[in-house]
């Protein structure tokens, strides 16, 4: 769906590139996470990618032609959520979305999605007087309400509760297996874990790394089995190599000790993340 050569953008105020040579894909129907530290890039190549910056340097197509090329009908194809919640505040709810319901040609019934995500009840409520979590869920519900075919989402959780949190992944998962494709950054890894087929890191408006999450887990993680089990009452941990778990000494092991847990060697995207980045995630 979407291709990208060479990305560079500066901006007039700067000596140093924002982005500097981004190369990736973002096939039809994956969801495609794109992540990194406060100022590495990722604002900027959203922005980039949903034509509010212009003046970038290298190559951008979507469905085979050129970013550039494409007019106002490239905005009825996508749907956008930043990571501040944007609305009129004097409005309420059903106001600012039959607004932004105008802009576009082809738009859904916004009550199932209110519904959904729990906004219904207050529907009738002004923007201003809804919480943080209720104005980024009413920036989500704006984000479909031209049924998109690519979703842009910014920390589309972040300050979400869990409950709410769970209702929008399973839409965003509900999303892509209807065949819609979503361009995804977020700080909660377990998110990105959970939703993303591919993701890239960005650290210094650079590329560092770019693969599905298995593959970067196996990449960077150890090939070990650690287990913890009870001797005497006492609790003991022993690793394992992958290869020795094939062993006699293993199977004995588990055979004759109490075991409590076994964990594999399986690195998490958090640490591939600070490994990746050099960067620790914000608190």
């Amino acid at each position: 769906m979407l291709k990208v050569r060479n990305l560079r953008y500066k901006y007039h105020n700067s000596s140093s590139y924002a982005v500097d040579g981004l190369d990736f894909d973002i096939n039809d129907g994956e969801i495609f996470g794109f992540l990194g530290p406060s100022g590495a890039g990722k604002s900027t190549t959203q922005k980039i990618l949903i034509k509010l910056l212009r003046g970038f340097k290298g190559e951008i197509e979507y469905h085979g032609k050129p970013l550039t090329s494409y007019g106002d009908s490239f905005y009825e194809d996508i749907g956008v959520s930043f990571e501040m919640p944007i609305s009129f505040s004097k409005l309420t709810a059903i106001e600012n979305l039959d607004f932004f319901k105008r802009l576009y040609k082809k738009t859904v019934d916004i009550e199932p999605l209110m519904r959904r995500v729990g906004l219904w009840e207050d529907r009738n409520k002004k923007a201003g007087e809804y919480s943080k979590g209720m104005k980024i869920r009413l920036n989500f519900v704006r984000a479909l309400i031209n049924d998109p075919k690519f979703l842009f989402l910014d920390e589309p959780t972040n300050g979400i509760d869990p409950a709410n949190a769970r209702i929008m992944k399973d839409m965003i998962l509900e999303f892509k297996q209807k065949g819609g494709t979503v361009f995804l950054t977020s700080h909660i890894m377990g998110d990105v874990d959970e939703l993303c087929d591919r993701v890239a890191f960005i650290s210094s408006g650079k590329l560092n790394e770019i693969g599905s999450t298995r593959d970067l887990k196996l990449k960077y993680g150890k090939r070990t089995v650690k287990t913890e089990y009870r001797e005497n009452g006492e609790l003991l941990t022993q690793t394992f190599s992958m290869e020795e778990i094939k062993t006699p000494e293993f199977f004995r092991l588990l055979q004759e000790k109490e075991i409590e847990t076994l964990h594999s060697g399986e690195t998490t995207l958090e640490e591939i993340f600070i490994k990746v980045t050099g960067v620790k995630l914000r608190e």
